[in-house]
């Protein structure tokens, strides 16, 4: 924990939404690897581009060619990933940012962390914000399909223990119990996809102040 440090406060989220006109918020993408949840991400990001929308991707694989790239895949290495991640997103959201993360994040306990992250009151109390909303977005797929789809050859790989503990096959993923938005994505088409997502936005006053 760093020490002799202060926290330098800035606009509040309110006001800077209001600069902004629009709300940031994190929509976390979890789903075993080949779910498509990248694919849905980039299309969703596309289109509220197209709203006028400030929205950015964080993917699970660019972000280790970078940030994360000296975290390997253990299990404490993939809690270290999704915890810098979580904090990215939280950042992007309070710049009034909408985050869009596509990340396996295999682990209820980690996607907790970082969905109470962006609960947390603002660190300055004189600052009356608003918590920031997180929304996860299951991508959900049987592993066998996400076997067929493969389209990086991992999940053979990982048959042939080539890629040790590959979620799904050596190493577990833990679904979520009530995300609040799930995708059947092998029943499920891209713009389907989106549009369910960008409906559940619009129920709940998401997209406008």
């Amino acid at each position: 924990m760093a020490t002799n440090i202060t926290w330098h406060p800035s606009l509040s989220r309110r006001e800077r939404n209001g600069f902004r006109k629009q709300r940031g918020m994190t929509i976390w993408f979890t789903g075993l690897s080949a779910s498509g949840k990248s694919t849905i991400a980039t299309a969703l990001e596309q289109h509220l581009l197209h709203l006028g929308l400030a929205a950015y991707r964080l993917d699970g694989d660019n972000v280790r060619f970078g940030l994360n790239k000296d975290l390997g895949f253990s299990e404490k290495d993939r809690n270290e990933n999704i915890r810098r991640i979580a904090e990215v997103a939280k950042l992007f959201a309070d710049s009034s940012t909408i985050a869009l993360t596509s990340f396996i994040s295999p682990y209820r306990a980690d996607r907790q962390t970082a969905r109470e992250l962006h609960a947390e009151p603002a660190k300055d109390p004189k600052i009356d914000d608003e918590p920031l909303p997180f929304i996860e977005v299951f991508v959900d797929i049987p592993v066998e399909v996400a076997e067929q789809r493969d389209p990086k050859g991992l999940y053979k790989k990982a048959r042939e223990g080539i890629i040790k503990e590959f979620t799904g096959i050596s190493a577990p993923y833990e679904a979520p119990e009530k995300p609040e938005i799930h995708i059947r994505s092998d029943k499920t088409s891209v713009e389907d996809a989106v549009k369910q997502i960008v409906a559940y936005l619009e129920e709940k006053d998401l997209l406008k102040l």
